[in-house]
């Protein structure tokens, strides 16, 4: 898509909803290491004009990306979207190594904080847990070679269009997904 008009130059920031900007800056501090950077706060939305107090906080999740949440003191408490299972939506980071994840995990734990693997996934491994808003956080170290993500990007047109037909998990991938159970010593049942 090297001629589509539309040039994107990354993610600028990723905005979610707290329930205490100073509670969900602090935790995120303590627990990953993020620097809090900016903070913006109005009585009207600039975009609409509406008459809504909020509290707009930005945290450095590296590497060129930011975390926003807001505060949002006059709306009813926040909620989820309770058709969806709590495993579909999260925020994802990326660390460096596996070790480095296991070093997290370790450390997330230590702050009392249940988590969740590492999980196998076959190109990466990760873990699981909650922040005090109840998102889901996943921290993830690739672990997987050229070949495997260069095979991954040649089947996912395939892949999208057979899902799209059949609503059932394509196969043009099951060497992924065999890696990922025999990592957990799961039966092979791709036979």
């Amino acid at each position: 898509m090297a001629d589509h008009p539309v040039k994107l130059g990354g993610v600028h920031h990723a905005a979610y909803r707290c329930k205490d900007a100073k509670e969900t800056v602090e935790w995120y501090g303590r627990v990953l290491g993020m620097d809090y950077t900016t903070a913006f706060a109005e009585d009207h939305v600039p975009s609409t004009g509406e008459y809504d107090p909020y509290m707009h906080v930005f945290l450095d999740a590296g590497n060129g990306n930011i975390l926003a949440f807001f505060e949002l003191p006059n709306q009813k408490d926040m909620g989820r979207d309770e058709n969806t299972p709590a495993w579909v939506q999260h925020l994802a980071f990326k660390v460096g190594s596996e070790e480095e994840l296991l070093a997290a995990k370790k450390h997330i734990e230590a702050q009392g904080i249940d988590v969740l693997g590492p999980t196998h996934h076959g190109i990466f491994k990760s873990i699981y847990f909650f922040d005090p808003n109840g998102h889901r956080v996943e921290l993830a170290a690739d672990i997987g070679t050229e070949e495997q993500y260069a095979e991954l990007k040649r089947v996912a047109p395939m892949m999208l269009d057979e899902w799209s037909e059949t609503k059932t998990a394509p196969k043009h991938a099951d060497w992924l997904h065999k890696i990922a159970r025999e990592a957990h010593g799961l039966e092979d049942t791709s036979a």
